[in-house]
């Protein structure tokens, strides 16, 4: 199996994304309905009042740091890795939450926050019963990063640069995308992006895809924004599409596992998802990219890359929340050992 050379470097993964607080609760059906919201996607919340009514209304919830690509680069440093984090808080309460969080988990983030702006961002999750997940995000503070918060010399430490979609909104972040980009693959790192939700793709698909183009080597996106993105196309020729475009594709498929593209589509490997009980499908994604991202960093070809991945997710959705509850590192590598050794029971089998 293939494996990705990269540069020699003092950080594995420098993120770009959404700075924001999680704040998690469980609940029944009631509260969804009364606030008319639809259940099991995210939603954005543009007003800061609103955010505080859904807030006010949520029961009993964890507070923790959040957002995508932050995830992502705490589970990387709890697998040991060397990351940074570059995102937009605000000089408040939460702000403050989200810096020490990030910190206190490995994470070298030293973003100057907003003053006078909106407050810090914040993803108000309600977690259902049957493990469905309805986000409601206010991204508040996190929206105003710009070129001015790209720091170029952390960018230039790190051997892959992850870029989070769901900040891919404003002109100023955009450019920021762009700028970022330039200067890692100028210092001879690679670029990731994460397409991070259908609506994303439906809403920026023609600057994802100039960004694609020449800009991106490696992409991680689920079979929906595999298709989202060429939406003319069937499911295979938009995998076959978007493969042939970067070199190396990370497709999730669920319970299914992953497809994994190298080579810009000339090498293709199928992993299995670990078997876990599903309590909340939270930071799924994020862990995948985490443990894929750790396995590229340390040279591990493309099958172990894919397989931390599937075990990072599967300890992700055991349980509420974004960030793993045990020794990650140690969980991964006994999902490994035993999947090596044979063991069935460890995983549910790829379909096809």
């Amino acid at each position: 199996m293939s494996k990705t050379e990269l540069k020699k470097a003092d950080l594995d993964v420098v993120a770009v994304g959404n700075a924001m607080v999680d704040v998690l609760a469980a609940c029944d059906d009631t509260l969804i309905l009364e606030h008319g919201m639809q259940k099991g996607v995210m939603q954005l919340v543009f007003e800061e009042e609103s955010a505080q009514k859904i807030y006010d209304a949520m029961p009993p919830a964890t507070e923790k740091s959040g957002g995508s690509a932050a995830n992502t680069v705490a589970a990387m440093a709890a697998l040991g890795g060397a990351v940074g984090f570059i995102g937009k808080v605000a000089d408040d309460e939460l702000g403050e939450i989200f810096a020490h969080d990030m910190r206190a988990s490995g994470v070298a983030y030293d973003t100057a926050p907003l003053s006078g702006g909106p407050s810090t961002a914040r993803c108000m999750i309600l977690v259902t019963p049957d493990a469905e997940r309805t986000m409601n995000t206010y991204l508040g503070a996190s929206v105003e990063f710009s070129d001015d918060d790209i720091d170029k010399a952390l960018i230039e430490k790190g051997k892959i640069l992850y870029l989070e979609g769901y900040l891919y909104d404003k002109p100023k972040a955009k450019k920021a995308f762009s700028m970022a980009s330039e200067m890692a693959r100028e210092a001879g790192g690679k670029v990731a992006l994460t397409l991070s939700d259908p609506f994303c793709v439906e809403r920026h698909r023609d600057d994802f895809l100039d960004l694609i183009k020449g800009k991106i080597d490696i992409v991680f996106a689920n079979e929906d924004e595999v298709k989202a993105l060429y939406p003319e196309l069937s499911a295979e020729q938009a995998h076959q599409t978007l493969s042939s475009k970067v070199d190396i594709l990370v497709m999730t498929c669920g319970a299914r596992g992953a497809v994994i593209t190298a080579k810009s589509g000339s090498e293709k490997t199928s992993v299995p998802a670990f078997e876990t009980v599903v309590k909340d499908t939270t930071g799924a994604g994020d862990l995948y990219a985490a443990g894929f991202l750790h396995g590229l960093s340390q040279g591990h070809d493309m099958e172990d890359c894919g397989l931390m991945g599937s075990a990072c997710a599967a300890e992700i959705i055991s349980h509420l929340g974004a960030r793993p509850e045990c020794d990650l590192k140690d969980y991964v590598a006994r999902k490994l050992n035993d999947y090596k050794a044979g063991a069935d029971i460890a995983v549910v089998k790829a379909h096809g």
